[in-house]
């Protein structure tokens, strides 16, 4: 594959991405969602960072595995449950994950 064919790729989905996005605006033409339809669009980012994580912490390859980034996924659940700040949260999860694999 050239540069030449790489750039045309870029402008393509760069294009279609646009379409996309402004497919909403145009469909709705200024109109309000329905109070319904907000409500399911906000569940939709929680929902779909549960997953990644989920499979991110739980996935090894084909196959499922529960090893030391899993216990530092949970480890970090459990704080962030009880209220801790994400800063915390994500700082757990590294340590603990690097603590179970040095050991």
């Amino acid at each position: 594959m050239s540069d030449r064919d790489i750039w045309i790729v870029i402008g393509l989905c760069a294009a279609v991405t646009a379409v996309i996005k402004a497919t909403g605006p145009v469909a709705l033409g200024g109109r309000e969602l329905p109070a319904w339809f907000s409500n399911v669009i906000q569940l939709v980012a929680p929902a779909l960072l549960a997953a990644l994580v989920c499979v991110s912490a739980l996935a090894d390859g084909d196959e499922w595995a529960i090893g030391a980034d899993t216990a530092g996924v949970a480890a970090a659940g459990v704080l962030l449950w009880r209220g801790a700040n994400i800063i915390v949260g994500v700082a757990v999860a590294a340590g603990v994950t690097a603590l179970l694999r040095a050991v």
